[in-house]
């Protein structure tokens, strides 16, 4: 019989599921987190500036423009940030960088260095790529409030390995929305004596960062992508900072020109307009506060929120049901039927008029089940 051709490890792998990625016609996407409103006109107009005889060379293979633009904006030298192909990239080169597969015959004093170690729920795509790499996973749940418990309180319970070659920390959690205070998350990286990677996809909408973290500590990164804030998913840019020995080892390992030559210059371009970004985080978080009291006006239990999207457990139907009726009147949003997660919905935020569109049938599915259970007697 033919020895398969894939490896082991491969076969066994469950990938990683997207949020999905329909398009109709009246279709309102509330499910994947993206920016409701289009990049700067300047932005969109360098990016068509640059479609001309550029396109048959190789772009800058560090991204070192941006990379420099970066640096100023952070305070640092660009020594102290890759570019990646989204921050995704970045979490992989982390995992690849850092930590040693695991093999058959482990010892337990080996363990902490073939460990990615996360809180959870946290963003889904960490086990896959743990997985990918061959190392050890050690998710450790959340508060029953999504919260990080104290690294006191971590000792005490054990769960958590300090000693663990890479601990990712999603700040602010996706795909609750919790934000974590900087003096908190400080505290865990003092105590912690492998890479901590600081996944701050959503930072542009929270009250604070931790940003300074990962130019104090030599081992904390901090890693932030154009996505969810600048509106540039299409393009797939994102960026860690972190010492010059972390970085460096990070470079080694990524591909070369890791990065497009479109995507570079889009956000070089972007990094020139933040004004006009700042008014549309501002829309956002605006529309998120509106929604947080329409959610509790309406019986949705909600959760603080500091990114572009609301994590509600649902009322009188399932949350399944509610994805389920939401999808019929051309509505996404996101539900996972994972256990710790099952009764809620993650809802992102859109434009006004989306919002107010989500607002009119879920009102409906409302009334209709009102309706629906008088009728029966219930």
């Amino acid at each position: 019989m033919r020895k398969s051709l894939i490896r082991p490890l491969v076969e066994g792998l469950a990938p990683y599921v997207p949020g999905e990625q329909l398009t109709a016609k009246g279709l309102i996407r509330l499910n994947t987190n993206e920016n409701p409103y289009s990049p700067a006109p300047a932005v969109l107009e360098k990016i068509k500036e640059a479609v001309d005889g550029r396109l048959r060379r190789y772009p800058n293979p560090g991204a070192d423009g941006l990379r420099e633009k970066l640096a100023a904006l952070h305070g640092c030298k660009k020594e102290n940030i890759l570019v990646g192909n989204g921050s995704d990239e970045v979490l992989e080169l982390a995992i690849r960088a850092f930590v040693e597969p695991a093999g058959k015959d482990i010892e337990a004093g080996e363990r902490s260095g073939s460990t990615v170690q996360y809180f959870w729920p946290s963003y889904s795509l960490y086990p896959v790529l743990a997985d990918s790499a061959g190392a050890l996973r050690n998710p450790v749940p959340l508060l029953p409030d999504f919260g990080i418990a104290s690294a006191e309180r971590l000792k005490s319970e054990g769960k958590w390995d300090f000693e663990a070659a890479l601990s990712f920390v999603t700040t602010p959690n996706a795909p609750t929305g919790r934000g974590y205070k900087t003096a908190d998350l400080e505290k865990l990286c003092a105590v912690q004596r492998g890479v901590i990677l600081l996944d701050e996809a959503y930072a542009e909408f929270a009250e604070e960062n931790a940003m300074e973290l990962a130019l104090e500590m030599p081992h904390v990164l901090v890693a932030r992508t154009f996505s969810k804030a600048y509106s540039l998913c299409f393009q797939r840019v994102g960026y860690v900072i972190g010492s010059e020995e972390l970085i460096g080892a990070l470079h080694k390992i990524r591909g070369s020109y890791n990065v497009n030559g479109l995507g570079q210059v889009a956000a070089e371009a972007t990094l020139e307009n933040l004004e006009y970004y700042q008014k549309n985080f501002e829309r956002v978080k605006n529309t998120r506060s509106e929604m947080r009291l329409w959610f509790a006006m309406h019986g949705f239990l909600t959760y603080p929120s500091q990114a572009n999207f609301v994590f509600v457990k649902p009322p009188l139907l399932s949350a399944q049901e509610w994805y389920q009726r939401l999808r019929e009147e051309k509505i996404l949003v996101r539900w996972w039927a994972d256990e710790e997660v099952k009764d809620y919905l993650r809802i992102s935020i859109g434009s006004e008029e989306e919002m107010q569109r989500f607002c009119e049938v879920a009102e409906n599915i409302l009334m209709n089940h009102s309706n629906t259970s008088e009728k029966n007697g219930i």
